[in-house]
């Protein structure tokens, strides 16, 4: 995904997980509101440079069936 004006995720704002650790492992981040409705970037927070993006629809049914 490029940081392109469309996408603008230099000023994302980036969530991190609920079920991150305190100890700083496994942390995933997810940029909310971005300006493109229909994805859902997705990035490691100790690595927060490669982004990953999802439809908005498969997103949302992964987070459905989480635990």
């Amino acid at each position: 995904m490029s940081d392109s004006p469309e996408y603008a995720l230099s000023k994302a704002t980036w969530h991190k997980s609920s079920y991150s650790g305190a100890s700083g492992g496994d942390c995933l981040e997810v940029a909310l509101g971005v300006s493109h409705p229909d994805l859902v970037p997705v990035r490691d927070s100790k690595n927060p440079g490669p982004v990953i993006a999802f439809g908005a629809a498969a997103w949302g049914a992964f987070v459905a069936n989480l635990g």
